[in-house]
């Protein structure tokens, strides 16, 4: 991940440059932007026509890096910009077009082309339009910036921004001169391929060469691929440097801060930041409003977002659906299912229609309150809308039903995706494969795992990790271990708490011997036990009666830096008690009481256990008085 403590930029004014020195600066900064030219596994190769001819056209009329007045953009976009929901008769009509003038003899101006080309790439036909701009080379009709822009872009969508810096090169060749929108493209396709690194230093290099005089486009584009490392200080150090110059800020460049902040878990600097707008005259748009309710829903400011949604309504900005899905989403995860439903029938009446995710939120909501039929009433409700399920509305619901036991009805959605035109994924795997676990039927689960590898569907970590508990709870530790070795075998990522899986079977199996091996065997993989693995340990010694080692484990945990949790406590103190070491347990118990735990309802179920077998043995009365004072 992109890392840096400054920008180090020094954006003044632009001076006076010859063209010419221009050129040449910025032709030997392109040369050290290093190209990726493997081609990524499933990605068509393209390649950049051998050479183009480029209209010079110097006239005062139109400026030739911008669009032609048929197609003038509202300023370039700052990030990429997802292609419309058009059907393929859009592009067909735009192919038809862009040959007929190919046919044309003389050929038409060059924005005409440009027109129709750059409705095909706007599209998002990147393939589709850069074939029509080999066509264009190889009939000899000569291009101008704002067609390279468009081949440009295609290319980096694409996730070829080697071919696009392959086509700047080709410019400066030829004497002329790339745009800022040219190097904004660039920057961008950098930022789609993760090379955000790569990115800010040809940002940096442009800006402190002073280049180009980067508008608020460019450094939306920078902001955001920041943003998207993470780097949210760097990014809000960016907009100050830019709050300095001419080129100040805009309401898109803050929110995408705002919204990084939020999911930074910097909420408190996130709404800062807006009221920085509000003092600014900066427009607060829904956007920026939606980014700040949903980061204070998310870290339980529950007030502080309700009061926020308020303000927002009281300017006049009325929520959209994202703004309503939050509330949705939020009461649903809070239990209150019904509330949620009822701020669905609001956006009904407001003319906001609910979406896919609206519906999926209220189902999820209802499903985590074990009421199926409710959840079952909303999808149905959401297909009568004329809304599509989709392979997460799907999950949620098998989901539900595998919770509550119920693996035919889960069973029966499985099998109905398909007919839906919807192919399950590995998550929707893994969860039926969970819900056949957990009632026992392990042959069936066997099935549909082979059926998953069949289907060519790999299983990740989390996949295993069922298999590898539902084989152990189930009995089948020996199978267990032999995935375990497979895995082991074919260089899968085994993790602590695969080995925890394991390590507890083998306790519960009453095999400590092989329980400790696995445990020593943690360190050699670079793993390091977490609470639940030193727990699960000392709970199968003190199940033997092995108290000694399980203080042994009990002591090293502490002393390697991992501080034992109220189970923890729980468990050694039920090994005390079911061996009749009274005073130990009493001294155990003080201790997770001076650190904030209690005695959980295992321990008080065993202690009431003793009293029915023991009786009124005088050597309890200590320990009930202390573990269960209203006894």
């Amino acid at each position: 991940m992109f890392q840096t403590t400054t920008l180090g930029l020094a954006v003044k004014p632009r001076e006076g440059e010859r063209e010419r020195e221009k050129m040449a600066k910025i032709g030997a900064l392109i040369r050290g932007v290093k190209s990726e030219n493997h081609t990524k596994k499933g990605t068509l190769l393209l390649f950049p026509t051998r050479s183009f001819r480029l209209v010079h056209t110097h006239s005062k009329s139109r400026n030739p890096n911008s669009p032609p007045p048929e197609t003038t953009q509202e300023n370039h976009q700052m990030v990429p910009r997802k292609h419309q929901n058009l059907g393929p008769s859009d592009v067909q009509d735009a192919e038809k077009f862009l040959n007929r003038m190919t046919q044309m003899r003389p050929f038409p101006p060059i924005f005409q082309i440009n027109k129709a080309l750059g409705s095909i790439a706007k599209l998002g036909n990147y393939i589709t339009a850069l074939s029509h701009f080999d066509k264009l080379q190889f009939l000899g009709i000569e291009v101008d910036l704002y067609t390279l822009n468009i081949a440009t872009n295609c290319y980096c969508h694409l996730n070829r921004s080697d071919f696009g810096f392959s086509l700047l090169g080709g410019l400066f060749k030829r004497g002329c001169t790339p745009s800022v929108v040219t190097f904004c493209t660039l920057i961008n396709g950098l930022i789609i391929e993760d090379r955000t690194a790569e990115a800010v230093e040809l940002f940096k290099k442009l800006v402190r060469n002073r280049d180009i005089e980067p508008d608020v486009a460019m450094y939306g584009t920078i902001i955001n691929g920041i943003c998207k490392t993470g780097n949210t200080i760097t990014a809000i150090r960016l907009l100050r440097i830019m709050e300095k110059e001419s080129c100040k800020p805009n309401t898109v460049v803050f929110s995408m801060i705002i919204d990084s902040l939020c999911k930074d878990r910097m909420v408190d600097d996130a709404v800062r930041l807006l009221l920085e707008m509000n003092e600014k005259g900066i427009l607060i748009n829904v956007v920026t409003y939606t980014s700040v309710i949903h980061g204070l829903f998310s870290f339980g400011k529950s007030k502080e977002a309700t009061r926020m949604f308020r303000e927002m309504l009281n300017t006049g900005i009325y929520p959209n659906v994202y703004t309503f899905n939050v509330l949705v989403d939020t009461l649903s995860k809070e239990g209150k299912a019904k509330e949620a439903e009822e701020v669905l029938e609001v956006m009904i009446e407001r003319g906001v229609g609910p979406d896919v995710v609206t519906y999926s939120s209220l189902m999820d909501g209802y499903c985590l309150q074990g009421q199926m039929d409710e959840a079952v009433r909303v999808f149905n409700k959401m297909a009568d809308k004329g809304i599509q399920p989709n392979i997460f509305c799907y999950s949620i619901l098998i989901n539900g039903y595998c919770k509550k036991r119920k693996i035919d009805e889960a069973m029966q959605l499985f099998r109905e995706m398909p007919q839906r035109g919807l192919k399950p994924n590995v998550q929707t795997f893994s969860t039926m494969l969970q819900g056949l676990f957990r009632i026992g039927r392990c042959a069936q689960a066997h099935c549909l795992f082979n059926e998953m590898q069949a289907a060519g569907i790999i299983p990740d970590t989390l996949t295993f990790g069922i298999l590898l508990d539902g084989l152990c709870k189930n009995g089948n530790i020996a199978l267990a271990l032999s995935l375990f070795k497979t895995m082991e075998r074919n260089g899968f990522d085994i993790d602590v708490v695969k080995y925890s899986i394991l390590i507890d079977a083998f306790c519960k199996a009453k095999k400590m011997d092989h329980a400790r091996d696995l445990f020593k065997k943690l360190s050699s993989k670079g793993l390091h036990p977490n609470v639940k693995t030193y727990t699960i340990m000392i709970g199968g010694f003190c199940a033997q009666g092995q108290l000694d080692e399980a203080k042994e484990f009990f002591v090293e945990m502490e002393q390697n830096g991992c501080f034992p949790n109220g189970g923890t406590y729980n468990v050694f103190i039920r090994g005390f008690l079911a061996r009749q070491k009274y005073s130990e347990a009493l001294v155990l118990h003080e201790e997770m009481v001076a650190k904030g735990f209690s005695a959980d309802v295992s321990t008080v179920s065993w202690i009431v256990n003793l009293m029915s077998t023991i009786g009124q043995d005088p050597s309890l009365q200590e320990v009930i008085k202390r573990f269960m004072p209203n006894a």
